[in-house]
């Protein structure tokens, strides 16, 4: 399992790397002292997990979060920082792990374990990286979410400002955004869910509709409703939801 170590402090990078060389099973294939490094690295090493400690100068590690937008290969990202209530709000958020300054040799396998048995799984490497984009926000933009989305064999982590809609195709469901189509990875109804304080709304049990990019609604019938997107995607709204997006809308 290859990583990648990012700290400001010499001395605590030097610790991290005698613990996980160690534990025998990780290769370090890089160390960082800053977030742009760390970024480069990143891109080029393409590390299975990154240590990254959040207090560093210049641009620190939830910056560094921020900056990952996704591709083929998305690093597990555990927490190290010497601030108790940093690693609980971002373990919380989306991190494998967090480690408190000092390391212990113990919670660091521990940590390692649980990077192991996740990095397999890209689906879900992306979705906690979603989470932790999140958190990463200032506390003014809190409401922005993400969404996940995928091409082949890679995984993006989309702004749900960028999407116009999602449509379920049996159990398939499409992010549709201004140039791109992606596979979501998570079901209609549980990104409704997750979407609830935001500006979708369901028009149609497959289709949930960003009322943000609705260029105008046509009305077809007594009981049905055109919607059009500003990309010029047309979704009939069923009778249950035309009156709630007429409110919307007028």
């Amino acid at each position: 399992m290859k990583a990648l170590i990012v700290d400001d402090e010499p001395v605590a990078r030097k610790v991290l790397r005698e613990e996980l060389e160690v534990l025998g099973s990780v290769e370090i294939v890089g160390e960082a002292d800053n977030g742009a490094s760390a970024l480069d690295l990143i891109r080029v090493r393409l590390p299975d997990v990154v240590f990254l400690d959040l207090q560093m100068p210049v641009m620190g590690g939830f910056e560094v979060v921020k900056q990952l937008r996704g591709g083929s290969h998305l690093p597990s990202i555990v927490i190290v920082t010497a601030y108790d209530r940093y690693a609980i709000d971002a373990f919380e958020a989306g991190a494998i792990d967090y480690l408190l300054k000092p390391v212990g040799q113990e919670r660091l396998a521990h940590a390692v374990e649980r990077v192991r048995k996740t990095v397999i799984r890209k689906p879900e490497v992306a979705e906690q990286l979603a989470r932790l984009q999140e958190i990463a926000e200032p506390a003014a933009d809190r409401r922005t979410r993400k969404v996940v989305g995928r091409v082949g064999e890679e995984y993006f982590l989309l702004n749900v400002s960028e999407v116009f809609a999602f449509q379920a195709e049996g159990e398939l469901v499409w992010i549709i955004t201004a140039k791109q189509k992606y596979l979501a990875t998570q079901t209609l109804r549980s990104l409704q869910e997750r979407l609830q304080s935001t500006t979708f709304r369901r028009v149609h049990r497959s289709a949930l509709v960003n009322m943000d990019h609705v260029r105008k609604m046509t009305h077809l019938s007594s009981q049905r409703w055109l919607v059009t997107l500003n990309n010029g995607m047309e979704l009939i709204v069923s009778k249950r939801q035309a009156r709630t997006i007429r409110e919307l809308l007028s």
